[in-house]
């Protein structure tokens, strides 16, 4: 990570239908943001909030019951343009790599900036990690987040669907997934040395 680049790690919650439910003229809406902003390779600031949706202030139980969240914490959260902003200001004077897992974060995010016809506050390269991992380990399924970390040995932070825990989580496989990379295209040549012990072979024809 270079300097004056940045890397946002990005993950959104969405309100979701009831099941088995069709509603007119619903879409996904982000009610949580977690942003996780790294600048020469480290954490500068993390970001949590919760969001108050335009289209459909009220959540349905699926929605309440599958992210463990309640009405409550979502009608004390900010207007979706006051987190545009927010991006906005993040962004400032940086170039900027947007991280996500899955590309469906990004998609909302535009659905929802022209839904409320707000420019759209990215002008920064996208990496969907989730692919990234795929075509390295050549898996045919694209991995969950959670299931990729656990893949490397490691624990997720904090709680699964939780924003900013999710985002933290796709930082850390991030440095994983870049550290494999760089031994791949790095790795360290051994040489005859380490292969054998040459103490012993020396005292052998001392």
């Amino acid at each position: 990570m270079l300097e004056n680049q940045q890397h946002l790690f990005i993950d959104f919650e969405f309100t979701m239908p009831e099941k088995g439910k069709k509603t007119k003229g619903f879409y996904p809406e982000i009610i949580e943001a977690g942003i996780v902003a790294v600048a020469n390779g480290h954490i500068y600031e993390k970001f949590s909030t919760y969001v108050i949706p335009n289209r459909f202030p009220i959540l349905t139980e699926r929605c309440k019951t599958f992210l463990h969240i309640s009405q409550d914490q979502i009608d004390q959260g900010i207007p979706f343009s006051e987190l545009i902003n927010r991006f906005t200001i993040l962004t400032k004077d940086f170039q900027n790599t947007v991280v996500t897992w899955g590309n469906m974060d990004m998609k909302v995010l535009r659905q929802n900036c022209e839904q409320a016809s707000l420019t759209f506050p990215f002008k920064a390269k996208e990496i969907d990690l989730s692919m990234e991992y795929k075509r390295f380990f050549g898996d045919q399924n694209q991995t969950g987040l959670w299931k990729a970390v656990q893949e490397y040995g490691k624990d997720g932070v904090g709680k699964h669907h939780r924003a900013l825990d999710d985002a933290l989580t796709t930082y850390h496989i991030f440095k994983l997934v870049e550290k494999d990379k760089q031994y791949l295209h790095n790795p360290d040549h051994t040489t005859i040395g380490d292969r054998i012990d040459l103490s012993q072979l020396f005292n052998k024809f001392a």
